[in-house]
């Protein structure tokens, strides 16, 4: 039933209201059709197109009438229908917050909207961008390669059969608006692609002539079994099909000469929406005397703010800034200048807030702060080789340096790690990684030592000044792999996991390499990064808290089978194509796999021993296969919660171009509807609680148990199932810290019990929560009650459709977050196109 009034509120303006055709034919409000004919805006028209969309929707909470109502309210003479459609679907997205199906209702319209503003065949799609000429000079200027134009012109009919447009109104409003926004390829600044065209090109530029691999990945895709990463679904298919996320450096040398032709390549990669990892240990360090010159050196500091410019200047194809993870080891003399580079306070000349600090860290460091024992401090050109060595050896050439006296300045090694834990606690940074944990359980160890991770802490790989190490990402989507019973979908999971390998191996050999170096290093050792999406979600559907120990050994079943499906696959490869190059002298052709690196023994759910056989005969593939990366903006495409993280809330805002808009948990609010306590009270609840339902009386202790967030669950078991799941990850894991309120015991205490778990990355990001609340403001505090009463659930239909109020931040917790620049997929300015999958 629709509300009496005449008027209602919306947005704090107050509107008349239009309750029917008649009264908006008196008013005569004309909606502008495509074709450009003007039609009477009719009430009724408009409501059973939202009907016709909400096929399949829960009914019971789900009112077409109320979203075609709020549209009503907002008409004005001369409104397209575009216009109307993308008023129903943002009017619709801000009831999310009322059920889950509101945000698939406001997906479908959107869905619908471009399906009429875009041609339904691929083939013609694809003509379309081939043809796409320079607006300026009117020549040709393809955006489809030759070779992707001429397979599906070969085989049109095909692939125009294979593409599912239904699949489209799939996604949810946030995920598609994510897709329309940064990802769906434009022609003149207009979206000519469909979602379901963007997977068909990504196919079909990973396969080639291949179309039944074609096909068989499109699938995958489209039914979200996994993603691709950022770069494969913006840039396959394209003349430019830079389709790798990750790229890691090591300075060329330390010499004008050197560090310039580092800030070259390093420009090359920004350009083309690459991420740079670089380690820096080598260069000398401030007051080192300088040969050529009979001068003294400035250090690290003045070469870190030269390539924090050039981050600024050369961006991500014009997207993004460029994003660098600059590492260094806490034996260089300039190590307590780099820890406060990102700091809010001091001198400008001292700080690169562009750039993302990294620690790589030797043992004999942590055991030094352990002891309380004395740390020196040296220069790489007075103590060569320093950064080449680890373990054993860089303990007995440190050690030799120091006996030596070549040391610059000793100090306590713990006043170094306060420096650390403080910078950490004011910015988040520097990320922790361990050096010789890093080497010692890596399958590139034979080549060299590796001097640094990449911008985001899960790629561990090889560097020299010849070889720029390469990384391509995917990800699997773990919750599609919970069945409706409630049990886990391994073999499901094996094949997957089998076509990404398949997948990735291609991408390797058709990538456009914007540095030789790189292509150099991505054939010779092949190393690839499979990694996942909707643990948590996963976790939820299984009804398995996350702290539980059925949570934590599936966690552990799953790592186990990502690793064994993709050393199967890569020996399988291998056994057609041969192994990759370096593969003689790596610890996988010597028998010895990951979690043998990690004294732990595999369970007995996979025939290792045979596989260990085949290995032995055939080898492998890819000399790395398990990088479980972040995955902000492929997560909200395919309405998952991020990569291995827990909730970090049951109440959060998604942003899009179109505004704010507060969404709940799916899970939760589905499990609060079935249990007849969702209604508005409960609702205010929520976000007085911040999030959090452990302080709301009447919902059950399983639903607490089931959905507490990441600032409730204890950051040891956080760690716990990131060394369970390590013992199966040959590369690293993007691991972020939660400490609600960190202090030096609590940080120190974390960052050890890390260390001695034996994790490659210690930390990624700390995140903390900002002393306020500000969500609370946005609460009439006359609404919430100490116990949440149970039969007040939102009827549908009545009472005021509301605009609901997002978070409100300090003005120094937007500077912070900006500055931070963490692969944020509400950036107005687009997603992350560097380490997201």
């Amino acid at each position: 039933m629709l509300p009496q009034s005449n008027t209602t509120n919306i947005g704090g303006v107050k509107m008349q209201k239009l309750k029917s055709s008649e009264d908006i034919h008196a008013n005569s409000l004309f909606v502008i059709k495509r074709d450009g004919r003007k039609e009477y805006a009719m009430f009724d028209k408009i409501t059973s197109r939202i009907s016709n969309l909400s096929e399949g929707l829960d009914l019971d909470y789900i009112d077409p009438a109320a979203v075609a109502l709020q549209v009503i309210n907002f008409l004005h003479p001369g409104v397209t229908t575009v216009e109307l459609d993308n008023l129903a679907a943002q009017k619709a997205a801000s009831m999310t917050v009322k059920h889950p199906h509101y945000g698939i209702l406001a997906g479908r319209i959107a869905v619908s909207n471009l399906h009429k503003e875009t041609k339904n065949l691929f083939s013609e799609v694809v003509a379309d961008m081939y043809n796409h000429k320079n607006p300026d000079l009117n020549t040709h200027a393809p955006i489809i390669s030759q070779e992707t134009y001429d397979v599906v012109m070969a085989n049109a009919d095909r692939l125009n059969a294979a593409v599912r447009h239904e699949r489209d109104f799939d996604f949810n409003y946030f995920g598609f608006k994510t897709l329309e926004r940064s990802y769906l390829r434009r022609i003149d600044n207009t979206i000519a692609e469909r979602p379901q065209h963007m997977l068909m090109r990504v196919a079909v530029g990973i396969h080639g002539s291949d179309i039944d691999s074609a096909i068989e990945t499109y699938n995958l895709l489209s039914e979200k079994w996994f993603t691709h990463a950022t770069p494969t679904l913006f840039n396959a298919g394209t003349t430019k099909a830079q389709m790798a996320s990750c790229y890691l450096l090591t300075m060329c040398d330390d010499s004008i000469e050197g560090i310039f032709e580092t800030i070259r390549r390093c420009a090359i990669i920004s350009k083309n929406a690459g991420g740079i990892g670089l380690a820096i240990s080598c260069i000398r360090a401030n007051g080192s005397y300088i040969e050529g010159t009979n001068g003294r050196s400035d250090g690290v500091l003045p070469m870190m703010r030269v390539f924090n410019n050039v981050a600024r200047y050369v961006n991500q194809g014009g997207k993004r800034p460029g994003a660098y993870a600059l590492y260094i080891e806490p034996w260089h003399t300039d190590v307590f200048e780099f820890l406060d580079v990102r700091k809010n306070t001091g001198a400008e000349d001292k700080r690169a807030r562009d750039l993302f600090p990294a620690l790589w860290i030797p043992d004999l460091f942590m055991r030094r702060v352990e002891a309380n024992d004395k740390w020196t401090l040296m220069c790489p050109h007075q103590c060569k080789n320093l950064q080449n060595v680890w373990g054993k050896e860089f303990d007995d050439l440190y050690t030799k340096y120091e006996s030596e006296g070549r040391g610059r300045r000793t100090v306590k090694a713990q006043e170094l790690w306060f420096a650390i834990v403080n910078a950490q606690i004011e910015t988040g940074t520097p990320f922790m990684l361990y050096k010789d944990h890093c080497n010692a359980k890596s399958n590139q160890q034979h080549l060299g030592t590796i001097h640094c991770s990449n911008l985001c802490t899960e790629i561990i790989e090889y560097t020299a000044p010849d070889e720029v190490a390469v990384c391509n990402l995917a990800s699997i989507a773990l919750n599609r792999y919970v069945r409706p019973d409630k049990t886990f979908d391994f073999d499901k999971l094996v094949q997957v996991t089998s076509v990404i390998v398949r997948n990735l191996n291609k991408i390797i050999d058709v990538n456009f390499y914007p540095l030789k170096e790189a292509e150099k290093s991505n054939l010779r050792h092949r190393p690839i990064g499979i990694g996942v999406q909707g643990l948590a979600d996963a976790f939820c559907l299984m009804r398995f808290p996350f702290e539980s120990e059925e949570a934590q050994k599936l966690n552990r079943d799953i790592f186990e089978t990502i690793y064994y499906a993709a050393l199967k696959t890569s020996c399988e490869l291998a056994k057609t194509h041969g192994p990759y190059e370096t593969y003689p002298g790596s610890p996988v052709s010597k028998g010895i796999l990951q979690f043998d690196m990690w004294n732990v023994k595999p369970s007995n759910r996979w025939d290792w021993t045979e596989l260990r056989r085949q290995i032995s005969e055939h080898g492998v593939r890819n000399s790395l296969l398990l990088a479980p990366m972040p995955t902000a903006s492929t997560a909200q495409i395919l309405g998952n919660n991020e990569s291995i993280e827990p909730y970090t809330s049951n109440l959060y805002v998604r942003r899009v171009l179109s505004g704010e808009f507060q969404v709940v948990n799916d899970h939760l609010l589905k499990d609060l509807t079935e249990l007849g306590l969702w209604n508005l009270d409960m609702k205010n609840r929520l976000m007085y609680e911040n999030g959090s339902i452990q302080n709301i009386e009447t919902i059950p202790d399983h639903i607490k148990a089931l959905y507490k967030t990441v600032w409730e669950i204890s950051q040891k078991v956080i760690i716990n199932m990131a060394a369970d799941r390590g013992a199966f990850i040959d590369q690293s894991q993007s691991l972020n810290i939660h400490i609600a309120e960190p202090n030096m015991n609590k940080l120190s205490s974390m960052h050890f019990y890390a260390w001695k778990k034996g994790l490659k990355t210690g930390m990624y990001y700390l995140r903390t929560r900002p002393a306020a609340d500000p969500i609370k403001f946005t609460v009439d505090k006359s609404r919430i009650n100490a116990t949440v009463k149970t039969d007040g659930s939102i009827e549908k239909g009545t009472g005021p459709q509301e605009e609901l109020t997002a978070t409100t931040t300090t003005s120094e917790e937007q500077n912070l977050a900006r500055r931070m620049k963490q692969c944020n997929v509400t950036d107005e300015n687009g997603a992350c196109l560097m380490c997201s999958s």
